[in-house]
């Protein structure tokens, strides 16, 4: 039996398949497009096109070489839109992000020069390798879409999206990045190691000195826009509905729920971590070409959406849980709907 059997499939608005089809027309030239550019990874690249649909902040963690900063910039430069790419680093200040006040002595007052955060999309390479107070000048922009420099707040453009890449917490010269922080990451994506059979075709792509040309603009930021509201209007049931507050709130009181594994878990998903996951579910949605959200797509996305939010604890570490072992019991032993 599907997951998603046991729900009942509504028989769509007039015209509700036919919109979710001409809305994602530009979807399958996209993934085409990142092809070119990157071999295998096609889950981290959903991973993507489901943040740049519901336009969350997405961060990917792996080792060095796994072409995650490739798989960002491509993304950002088949997309008509402005981009910078900040290289984070141990020596860096909160202004060479946000920008600071200069002083004019010809008008003599003080000038705005405004930092590389004043873009649409923003790469942020290696992000834990900043100091923490580099980090805490993320978070007005990540959460209020704004930044205050000196007296003055400017808006952010729309949309604005952080895309951030991190090295595994046991690479040299990493800090780990503050809760608050995390907690605006829509997903977190572990990218792990191509296959025997990728990184062949990996070596005929890249092993050469010839200059790959870069990506030119595919797609608008109105047509992604368009996209992302038929998303966010895929038909939700009160049952998923019902699933997805349940699983998060089994993060923080599971044996309340029939999943015994209350000492492991230190502090759990927060209700931004409900949002997200049905914003992401409906655009998983979307991206399989439905119009109603099925159980297989919150837990699909969930781990993405969880791993990042749930803490252990000194127990679970001992006993050598983390906290996608524990998100897999909760999605193994939670009934589904």
């Amino acid at each position: 039996m599907s997951p998603d059997s046991s729900l009942p499939h509504p028989a769509p608005l007039s015209g509700a398949s036919e919109a979710v089809q001409e809305a994602s027309r530009w979807i399958l030239p996209l993934r085409r497009e990142i092809g070119r550019y990157l071999i295998g990874q096609t889950s981290m690249v959903d991973r993507l096109l489901i943040a740049l649909l519901v336009r969350g902040h997405v961060l990917l963690e792996g080792v060095p070489g796994l072409a995650k900063t490739l798989a960002l910039k491509s993304l950002a430069g088949l997309v008509d839109a402005k981009f910078n790419r900040i290289q984070f680093t141990p020596d860096m200040l909160p202004a060479d992000i946000v920008g600071t006040e200069i002083f004019d002595p010809r008008a003599a007052e003080f000038r705005v020069k405004r930092g590389p955060v004043f873009a649409n999309f923003i790469l942020a390479d290696e992000i834990n390798r900043a100091p923490a107070k580099v980090q805490s000048a993320l978070l007005e922009a990540m959460q209020e879409k704004q930044v205050t420099i000196g007296d003055q707040t400017f808006p952010l453009a729309s949309p604005f999206m952080v895309l951030a890449t991190q090295n595994p917490l046991e690479q040299e010269g990493t800090y780990p990045l503050p809760e608050a922080q995390l907690d605006r990451f829509l997903l977190k994506v572990v990218v792990d190691y191509p296959s025997e059979a990728e990184e062949l075709l990996v070596l005929d792509l890249a092993a050469t000195i010839k200059d790959i040309p870069p990506p030119t603009p595919i797609v608008s930021l109105d047509t992604i826009r368009q996209a992302g509201e038929v998303a966010s209007s895929l038909y939700l049931d009160d049952r998923v509905k019902q699933y997805i507050v349940r699983l998060v709130h089994t993060t923080r009181r599971p044996d309340a729920f029939g999943v015994p594994i209350a000492p492991f878990i230190k502090v759990g998903a927060s209700p931004r971590a409900t949002i997200g996951l049905a914003l992401a579910a409906r655009a998983h949605a979307f991206l399989e070409g439905r119009t109603y959200v099925s159980p297989h797509d919150v837990k699909s996305i969930a781990m993405d959406v969880l791993r990042h939010r749930v803490a252990v604890t000194y127990e679970a570490e001992a006993e050598g849980f983390t906290s996608e072992s524990l998100i897999t019991r909760i999605l193994d032993e939670l009934p589904v709907p």
